[in-house]
């Protein structure tokens, strides 16, 4: 596919890069060509999350996913081994399965010429009077993508060049481990298409400083006052922080109780924040003492976004008198569409000739301009950005600027 060239100059980017940063300029949510170089860059060169390993345990069960600016098809071997391959058929490259879809059986069959794979992805055969023409060939497979499972999660990286994902998710191994991701069960799954680009859905995340304004149930529970931004600070690509639970509120719900368990295992001195964490650039995960939520993006076109939200819980939960995952469901569902009307606002917004960013908090949005700062490194270096840090923010910003007006002074822009 031919190469994005970089979107937004050091000039359009200046403010992103310096002082208590703000949010990307208006092309940035808007222009085609953005999204197509953000799809060529930071999905395809990332690791992108396409759902739960638990939905492809079976032999043979397969599903397709768009992945950046491509297609890939993730299916269960007869070996046990979740593999990914280019969603493209070796004869004449017609999809295997559309983006969305799925199926199962021992072969994946193309339903244009009927050419047939095993699910290690080996040609198995085509039509008799075909026959004749690949015979003796061995090297008409499907062409593998770069898989791996991670708690649960199945990732995929399509230039196959991305750092190694425990190096992609540096450190963040040693904030998740106790929540027992791998062993959760989705208790629910709702899905959205906004009418808004995936990055403000991400900037939204990154902050409380709207919920006063917009959450009302959420501020009965926690306080945005609360908590502390985290992120990697060895090289890992995620980023995000915390909240605290008030005095008496056992989870995040409408009347702040919990109708499950504690995760197995949950030490003590987890049980009363809510972590919020962006795995770059899809995945957010919403860590509970109790359940976890997580919201898969998917970037569809700059003013387009889909969005799959699920809820995870304790297998032992459903043994527990009175559980029903709608406690918790239903308080997010209220939160989500809170924040989505709140994004396809933005969005509007940002699609003025009259718009202008302006600077972000510095307590409340330094997430906010962490993740926006990384994006436009991203967009200065021509390649998946390396991620801005709390402790480094301010300074890095600063140098960041200087560093990009050099660079495209060499022409390396």
């Amino acid at each position: 596919m031919a190469s994005a060239v970089m979107p937004l100059g050091v000039a359009d980017l200046q403010g992103v890069l310096t002082g208590s940063g703000q949010s990307l300029p208006g092309p940035a949510y808007t222009d085609p060509d953005v999204l197509a170089f953000e799809q060529e860059h930071f999905f395809t060169e990332g690791w992108v999350c396409v759902g739960r390993s638990a939905d492809l345990i079976e032999t043979g069960k397969r599903r397709a996913f768009s992945v950046g600016d491509d297609s890939v098809l993730v299916v269960r071997g007869g070996d046990g081994v979740l593999r990914g391959f280019f969603n493209s058929c070796r004869h004449r490259g017609h999809q295997l399965l559309p983006c969305g879809g799925e199926g199962t059986g021992k072969f994946i069959r193309c339903p244009y010429h009927a050419w047939v794979f095993n699910t290690e992805g080996e040609l198995h055969g085509v039509s008799p009077s075909h026959e004749a023409d690949v015979a003796g060939r061995t090297d008409l497979g499907l062409k593998p993508t770069r898989i791996e499972e991670w708690h649960g999660f199945v990732f995929v990286n399509v230039s196959g060049d991305a750092p190694s994902l425990s190096a992609y998710l540096s450190e963040l191994e040693d904030i998740v481990r106790d929540y027992s991701l791998e062993n959760l069960v989705v208790g629910d799954t709702h899905t959205y298409e906004l009418a808004t680009n995936w990055k403000l859905i991400v900037e939204n995340y990154h902050e409380c400083f709207h919920c006063d304004t917009i959450h009302p149930e959420l501020c009965t529970v926690s306080s945005p006052e609360s908590g502390e931004s985290m992120s990697s600070l060895a090289g890992g690509l995620w980023l995000g922080g915390s909240m605290e639970l008030r005095d008496g509120v056992e989870t995040m719900s409408l009347d702040g109780k919990s109708l499950g368990i504690k995760i197995p295992g949950l030490p003590d001195v987890k049980l009363r924040d809510v972590l919020y964490i962006q795995l770059f650039p899809n995945l957010l995960v919403s860590l509970h003492q109790d359940f976890v939520m997580t919201h898969r993006i998917e970037a569809l076109a700059p003013d387009r976004t889909f969005v799959e939200c699920q809820w995870l819980f304790p297998k032992e939960a459903w043994d527990h008198e009175g559980f029903d995952p709608a406690y918790a469901v239903d308080f997010w569902d209220i939160t989500n569409r809170q924040d989505w009307t709140a994004c396809e606002s933005v969005q509007q917004g940002v699609s003025s000739r009259g718009y202008q960013p302006g600077p972000l908090a510095s307590w409340h949005e330094i997430v906010v301009g962490m993740f926006t700062s990384t994006v436009a490194r991203g967009y200065l270096s021509g390649s998946l950005p390396e991620l801005v840090t709390p402790d480094t923010y301010a300074a890095r910003a600063e140098s960041g600027a200087a560093d990009a007006m050099a660079g495209l002074a060499r022409g390396n822009g």
